[in-house]
């Protein structure tokens, strides 16, 4: 899986907000505190916004919050928010691609992937994120060492 710029972002600005127990931030105080360009941020922002995930306000007492609170949202909520689905194929779903002679069941292999995924990023809130208390599944895929082991 490649985490794009915008998935990334969004993660660590979503993170932000849930760590500054629900006082507003600027744009430009989240920008620096994870040091993201501001002006991509914004437009991150925006779509976070349009998802419901954050709220927003104008104004001298303005800025961003969490729409809900963090132990409701998960990672794959806002990174579905920027990105769109979790897992495709050239740009479609696994479901929807089909496959003949020896690749035949590459499709299951898609689908298997989706379905970690999911059982990762469905299964941490930002509240997790942030406390630093990752769920025990999601803590014992890290102690393999293979898993830190780029390959």
């Amino acid at each position: 899986m490649q985490v794009s710029a915008r998935a990334d972002y969004a993660l660590r600005a979503a993170a932000e907000l849930a760590a500054a127990d629900g006082g507003p931030m600027r744009g430009g105080q989240i920008a620096g505190a994870q040091n993201i360009s501001r002006k991509f941020l914004e437009n991150i922002l925006t779509e976070l916004k349009h998802a419901g995930i954050i709220r927003t306000q104008r104004g001298a007492g303005g800025g961003y919050w969490l729409a809900r609170p963090a132990r409701e949202i998960t990672l794959a909520e806002i990174i579905r928010a920027v990105d769109g689905p979790l897992a495709n194929v050239r740009g479609a779903r696994p479901e929807t691609v089909e496959y003949t002679g020896a690749a035949e069941h590459l499709q299951e292999v898609w689908i298997a992937v989706r379905a970690s995924l999911r059982a990762v990023l469905e299964s941490v809130t930002l509240e997790d994120l942030v406390r630093g208390e990752l769920p025990e599944a999601v803590r014992e895929l890290t102690r393999d060492p293979e898993a830190w082991v780029g390959h």
